[in-house]
């Protein structure tokens, strides 16, 4: 009987997620904001309180109607899209795994954490809070559930674990909440469940895929598996259920099972296709799919591409319309050919239309549709900087040298060319061009002075190609000469040198000056006269140091320059007119830093010289100051890359300030729209321009900083067209009275009453300190107004004007900006700028930079798309709202617009609903493609999720020459959680695979996110050989997410490349050490097994650690620039995406010898006295693979022949990837009974590696590219040994064989055998040339030393010819043996003695004899199946299936008795 149905399923073990959807809910209202997470957290504080009265589907409803009152509809159906895929699951686990790190007290269902110490109620707290002072605060992670109190650092941080939502959860709350709204501490919430289930919960999300297998060798077991088989299977074919159609009429039994046999024999059809058959393969699945409805066209492309080999046949035979062919021909002209899917993670797909969301509903709810909400998201948007830059072509610097004139540099070679010459990594180009420029910003008298100037001495001394610069900035008093004032003394003196010799001996003598300061003391007059009698004896100190010394010139510009440049507290320097930090201006730091800079914008100089950006008529100073992160002025809190911006999209329920009441009860979103639209401005003129720029200014206006700030502003307007400025009172103190707020009613009654001009001349006027005092001492406000003014409007709304909406202001002020009363701030279209400490002042210079970045970041194109939008009325506030929306936005990669020539029949079109907030998608595919077999479902879901306008373009090939799917594929998404009719949730979503042909051998692979680490866990079934005519009952498989991957990229400061086998380990508090592994020098990278949970990543003790200091790093969760006192780095893993962090170390001592030594030190393996002592260990280690039941049964004979010869204690090591449940059930048992260990490993096949897509040519690639990584760094010597082989002597013969110097050792291929002498591929054509007396080697027996192999990088060497030679699809035929053989010049082979294995298709029967081990190599010539061959070629091998077939029965029965 045919079998028409099997499935497989895939469990997720360490989250009971839908257990918990108010913890999950939260996660996902969190990402919206904070403010928003503690609203939800209050209105569901008790709510589990329902659980227990409700059924597990209406306890959902609940809980998704009160997210619903904090979410659109939108955002309610993402919320149960992301539910469905357990998205949030990580995060919640991982919050579980913190509080379970803490030691939690027994029998409690929460506890607060208070510096360490822990309470279970909260009568506790008062005595944890007391003395918390005296204990160490404890480490908050990023994103972290911080209650939003004041903001104070000197208050003790209460962290509590607790279930949202129930009781106890309740009363901790409460308390914590109140206490934090009052400062009194910092209240953080971690999820934590006291009494977790340990339920799994199915995920979806992936792939499955059954890949046709070649039967050109019989490979597959012929032991019978048991198994419960149904009766009842699922008998639906092709859309018709012929159980329920028999059970209907009886009377037509046969003629049923005739039309059921016909059906399957149509869908089953596997017959080959003739080449010609091919061609137009593509063109016909696309013709077919565009025949049926739209509606329906999905479900084809799904049902077409997932069911391929079976679907084939029948596409032949569909006719191709030439109008769709020619169509298809002319969009790949304009481009759409080029376009590829990249696959992303489903859960990369929900964050990216979750960003959408905010930004489409934002736009929709301005008014803004369609054509012209398209065109607003399409603007281009400038990235914001990280390194902004001064102009250095200023008269104000004084240049030293210049590399492109000075004699000195004559013989350096002048062309940019040179800069793509090849050198050695590390070496600074010496080209006569002024790439590299350093200005220093000095006061000569400080002390810190001195070894700046010393340094850039050495550097000019030792002819780095580095133009030095200095600005000096000195005392610019008229009064002030150099005979009273050493910095004005020393000046002039360097002016005289420069002025009568040159600049290099300018450079010298402030050295010589320095030289004669003692340490600790400073620069003085008497130091700087003594010089210049000792040095310049005929010199006139009096013309060079007094009232009118000629050289003085310049002395002002260096004050000038300094101050107009708003940087902070001298020295100074600038590299190319970047400022360094404060870090990097330590002296003793300086010249690495320097030094680096130069590396790095080496790379930006030389991209430019490739891409033609810098040609050789090009001044380089000139290119390097029109790049885009050229500023006028250096601001950091203008300039910071993490800027916050108001939501500026909603529409005001009510739009009343004056009831501050009402006000108060508005959530942020509604207060912001409320005094938007409130807001009056100060303009330039009446003209009804549009305002690119929109500034707030928010202050105390009854306090002098406050009134500069405003004054500023208005000065900053009359000098700009493009700005107008609104005003925000933050009065200081309580609620505010008419005495508190009489300036800021004067400036709100002269907005509301007044023309612009005279409202800024009044304004202007009542600001200045004079006025202020007048008014101080009784002088009325009608005696101030200014000419132009309407004074009986003003006196009327001034006299008459309520303070209640000035408190509205000040609840916005503390709500929304975050600010303390009287707090200044300023606000640029929406971006908050502040609160700005007491004595900082924001000056006109400021808003001209703020003006500047606002503009061109995305501001300038906004106001050009709304003014070609024509407009009318609130064009200025709606350039605002929209720039403030798009700049908040995370910028990703740029958007496409895609034009089709011709859409008519190459396109699938998918109307949006009306009036509602739609995604604009177009997909390109070739529908015969394993892109389509993926993108098809993801569509088809998306659109179920999401009101979606949608293009599908059908993306031909032409003339294939190959069956372009040989697979069946399901991809499992679900859009929603889904319910039992018990109304209890389902277990989750499963790939089905219904109809299959029962004809051909199939092998299932899991196409999962790059993340996931999954391993088969029920099956038994050999899912490597799946051949449904000799199975019975439903083919089921269940697989387990194992483990979630923390990858990463390595480098060293101090060369800038991976420092190659380095070794880091990964593990948690409790436990330090969970994994190890070692550096690639592949990119630097690394990988590491951890699951959901905080982690703590640190270099290896030992070598690693004492050469090596972690300096900085990314996309961790320590703060960047101190990787805190140990040198360890927290991490957090707590969603699906790829955790992919950098890491960048250097040297401790900055010695040549020390880099030289690295590699021989840390390479060779592991290096603590733990390892040490497991290296003495006397343990053969043997190294195999094994994919189906087949090689399994080989393997455990392979082990057991092994152990049979030798007396050594034997470690295995297996692949664990591709290892059936039954196998990994079945080795503890083997284990015990023959006292033997073993180790399960595996490796993620890294992204950046060139993947292979057939499993047999994978597990080559785990035999030979991961040799490196795969074992622990104490493992010094591992054997592999074929599953299918036969061992005949001791291997610990093999491992102590000296490899003389080689990482590895391999048997040659046998040449006794001659009559296969035609099959030897090697002796012939690139093989023969290639190895030229070297022998050809096999793979099935190997020899690893792992400390060697280690140390030569010869993992590395391979994985790089590998990703060269492994693009040709023609290459590397047999991975595992042809990759070694290939490289044996760059990686020796030790070639170890022939008897070390014989194999009866090579070898003759008389060497048969002496043999070590036998292995049963396929026979080309015969195709022997290697069940037969085994039984005839060794003797021995039945006895040992037999021992084994007896131990498997012997553990079934034990457990068939349990």
């Amino acid at each position: 009987m045919l079998q028409v149905l099997n499935h497989n399923e895939l469990t997720f073990s360490c989250v009971h997620a839908f257990l918990f959807p108010n913890l999950l809910f939260s996660e996902f209202i969190a990402e919206d904001g904070n403010e928003k997470f503690w609203d939800f957290v209050d209105t569901v504080k008790e709510l589990t309180v329902y659980k227990n009265g409700e059924s597990v589907r209406s306890y959902y409803n609940l809980v998704i109607k009160k997210a619903g009152q904090f979410l659109t509809a939108l955002q309610v159906n993402l919320l149960k899209f992301a539910l469905s895929l357990r998205s949030y699951s990580p995060a919640v686990h991982a919050s579980q795994q913190i509080g379970s790190d803490e030691s939690p007290p027994e029998a409690c269902l929460a506890f607060v954490s208070v510096h360490g110490q822990h309470g279970c109620s909260t009568k506790d707290l008062k005595k944890l809070l007391k003395a918390a002072a005296g204990r160490p605060k404890p480490y908050l992670y990023k994103n972290e559930h911080r209650y939003p109190g004041l903001n104070k650092t000197d208050v003790p941080v209460v962290i509590l674990y607790a279930e949202i939502g129930t009781k106890k959860f309740g009363s901790f709350h409460k308390v914590l909440a109140e206490k934090a709204a009052e400062g009194k501490l910092i209240y953080v919430l971690r999820h934590f469940v006291a009494e977790p289930r340990p339920q799994k919960m199915l995920l979806s999300g992936y792939g499955v895929e059954l890949a046709i297998k070649s039967t050109e060798y019989k490979a597959v077991d012929d032991t019978q598996v048991k198994v419960n088989t149904d009766e009842d299977d699922i008998d639906e074919v092709q859309g018709f259920f012929f159980g329920k159609l028999k059970n209907s009429h009886p009377d037509l039994q046969e003629q049923l099972e005739e039309l059921r046999k016909h059906l399957l024999e149509s869908t089953n059809d596997m017959a080959p296709l003739k080449v010609w058959e091919l061609q137009d393969l593509s063109f016909q699945a696309a013709a077919r799919i565009m025949s049926v409805p739209t509606f329906d066209a999905l479900k084809l492309m799904r049902d077409l591409s997932q069911n391929f080999p079976s679907k084939a046949r029948s596409l032949t035979r569909v006719s191709v319309n030439q109008e769709m062919r020619r169509e298809i021909e002319e969009n790949q002209k304009v481009g759409c050919q080029k376009e590829q899917f990249v696959p992303k993670t489903v859960h990369f797909i929900l964050d990216t239309i979750r960003g959408e969301a905010k930004i489409l509903e934002g736009l929709h709810n301005l008014g803004i549709k369609e054509e012209n909400l398209s065109k607003l998201l399409r603007l281009p948007m400038n990235p914001v900087e990280e390194n902004y830059a001064l102009d250095i072509r200023h008269p104000a610097i004084t240049w030293i040298n210049d590399i492109e004139t000075d004699s000195m540099y004559r013989s350096w070679p002048s062309g940019v060319q040179e800069l793509l010459r090849a050198t050695f990594p590390g070496v600074i180009r010496q080209i006569r061009r002024n790439f590299f420029n350093l200005v220093l910003l000095l006061d000569p008298v400080q002390e810190e002075s001195i070894e700046l100037v010393k340094l850039a001495e050495l550097f000019y001394k030792h002819k780095i190609p580095l133009r030095i610069g200095f600005v000096f900035v000195v005392n610019t008093d008229d009064e002030v000469d150099g005979s009273t004032d050493a910095g004005v003394a020393f000046f002039r003196l360097l002016n005289y040198i420069a002025d009568e010799y040159d600049l290099s001996q300018a450079l010298m003598s402030m050295v010589s000056m320095y030289n004669k300061v003692e340490i600790g003391e400073a620069l003085s007059v008497d130091t700087v006269s003594a010089y210049l009698k000792k040095k310049f004896p005929k010199a006139s100190a009096a013309r060079i140091f007094g009232e009118d010394s000629e050289y003085d010139d310049k002395r002002k510009a260096g004050a000038v320059f300094y101050k107009k440049s708003g940087l902070g507290p001298l020295p100074l320097a600038l590299f190319n007119g970047v400022p360094l930090n404060a870090e990097e201006m330590d002296p003793d730091e300086l010249e690495t830093v320097i030094l680096q800079r130069i590396m790095d914008t080496t790379n930006f100089f030389q991209r430019a010289v490739y891409m033609g950006q810098l040609t050789e008529g090009t001044d380089v100073v000139d290119h390097l100051m029109d790049q885009a992160n050229m500023v006028p002025r250096i601001n950091p809190l203008i300039l910071r890359t993490d800027r916050t911006y108001l939501d500026l999209t909603a529409s005001p329920v009510v739009d009343d300030w004056d009831d501050a009441t009402m006000f108060s009860y508005l959530d942020s979103k509604d207060k912001t729209a409320v005094i938007a639209k409130r807001m009056n401005y100060f303009t330039k003129n009446d003209e009804d321009g549009i305002n690119g720029v929109t500034v707030w200014i928010v202050g105390d206006f009854e306090k002098a900083s406050g009134r500069r700030l405003l004054l500023n502003a208005l000065k900053h307007l009359r000098a700009s067209a493009g700005v107008r400025v609104g005003v925000i009172d933050n009065p200081s103190g309580g609620v505010p009275s008419e005495d508190s707020t009489v300036l800021y009613r004067a400036v709100w009654a002269a907005l509301l009453t007044q023309k612009n001009k005279a409202a800024v001349e009044f304004v202007q006027k009542i600001l200045k300190e004079e006025t202020v005092q007048l008014l101080q001492q009784g002088t009325k406000m009608k005696n101030l107004l200014v000419k132009g003014m309407n004074a009986d409007a003003f006196e009327k709304k001034f006299n008459t004007m309520e303070v209640d909406f000035i408190r509205s202001q000040q609840l916005f002020c503390r709500d929304v900006l975050k600010l303390h009363t009287g707090q200044r701030a300023v606000v640029s279209n929406g971006r908050i700028l502040g609160p700005f400490e007491d004595e900082e002042e924001f000056n006109v210079e400021d808003f001209h930079l703020l003006e500047k970045i606002t503009l061109s970041t995305t501001a300038e194109k906004v106001k050009a798309r709304i003014k070609q939008m024509g407009i009318k009325g609130k064009a200025s506030d709606l350039v605002m709202k929209v720039d403030a929306l798009l700049a908040a936005a995370p910028k990703g990669e740029g958007r496409r617009d895609f034009r089709f020539v011709k859409d008519e029949h190459s396109v699938l079109h998918f109307a949006p609903r009306e009036d509602e907030v739609f995604y604009d998608v177009v997909a390109i595919v070739d529908p015969v493609t394993r892109d389509a077999q993926k993108m098809s479902p993801l569509l088809i879901v998306l659109s179920q999720v999401v009101n979606v306008k949608l293009q599908v373009f059908m993306n031909c090939r032409a003339k294939l020459s190959d069956m372009p799917l040989k697979s069946f594929y399901r991809f499992v998404l679900e859009s929603d959680v889904s319910f039992l009719a018990n109304e209890t949730v389902s277990a989750g979503p499963v790939a089905h695979f219904l109809e299959l042909p029962d004809s051909p051998l199939l092998t299932l692979n899991m196409i999962t996110p790059e993340s996931w680490m999954v391993e088969a866990v029920r099956s038994p079934y050999d899912l490597d050989n799946i051949h449904l005519q000799e199975m019975k009952g439903v083919v089921t498989a269940e697989y387990e997410l194992e483990h979630l991957l923390l990858e990463g990229h390595c480098f060293d400061l101090s060369t800038g490349q991976p420092p190659r086998g380095l070794q880091f380990t990964l593990g948690m508090s409790q436990d330090p050490l969970m994994q190890d592994t070692i550096v690639m020098a592949n990119l630097g990278y690394f990988q590491l097994k951890a699951n959901p949970g905080a982690w703590i990543l640190k270099l290896r003790e030992g070598r690693s650690e004492d050469i090596y200091q972690i300096l900085a790093h990314d996309g961790t969760d320590s703060p960047s620039d101190s990787p805190a006192d140990t040198g360890d780095v927290k991490v957090v893993l707590n969603s699906f995406h790829s955790k992919i962090i950098k890491v960048r170390v250097s040297v401790y001592f900055n010695q040549a010898y020390v880099t030289r030594m690295v590699l021989c030190s840390i390479a060779g393996g592991g290096s603590s006295s733990e390892d040490g002592e497991k290296n003495r260990e006397d343990v053969l280690n043997i190294f195999s693979v094994a994919s189906g039941h087949l090689y399994e049964r080989f393997l455990r004979i392979m082990m057991l022949s092994v152990l049979q010869h030798t007396k050594t204690p034997v470690k295995f090591w297996f692949l664990k990837n591709y290892l059936s449940p039954s196998f990994k059930e079945s080795i503890p048992y083997m284990a015990e009974a023959y006292g033997f260990q073993y180790e399960l490993v595996q490796y993620k096949w890294p992204r950046w590696l060139h993947q292979q897509t057939e499993k047999q040519r994978i597990i080559w690639g785990y035999k030979i590219l991961f040799l490196d990584v795969l074992f622990p760094l104490a493992v010094d010597k591992i054997i592999f040994v074929d599953a299918d082989q036969i061992v005949r002597a001791d291997l610990k013969e093999l491992r102590d064989l000296n490899l003389e110097g080689a990482p590895y050792g391999y048997t040659p291929f046998c040449d006794s055998r001659k009559e296969m002498e035609g099959y030897r591929f090697w002796k012939t054509g690139y093989w023969a040339s290639h190895l030229g007396n070297r022998r050809y080697h096999i793979s099935a027996l190997y020899v690893v030393d792992l400390k060697k192999f280690r140390k030569i990088a010869a993992g590395d060497r391979l994985r790089g010819q590998y990703q060269a030679l492994s693009q040709d699809p023609n290459s590397l035929s047999n991975l595992d043996q042809d990759l070694p053989n290939n490289m044996i010049h760059q990686v020796a082979i030790k070639s170890l003695p022939q008897e070390w294995l014989w194999c009866e298709t090579w070898c003759d029967n008389a060497s048969k004899t002496t043999a070590k081990t036998i292995d049963l190599c396929n026979n080309p010539k015969t195709k022997e199946p290697k069940l037969s061959a085994a039984v005839r070629i060794v003797p021995e091998w039945v006895e040992y299936d037999n021992k084994i077939k007896q131990l498997l029965r012997d553990v079934q029965d034990e457990r068939d008795e349990l």
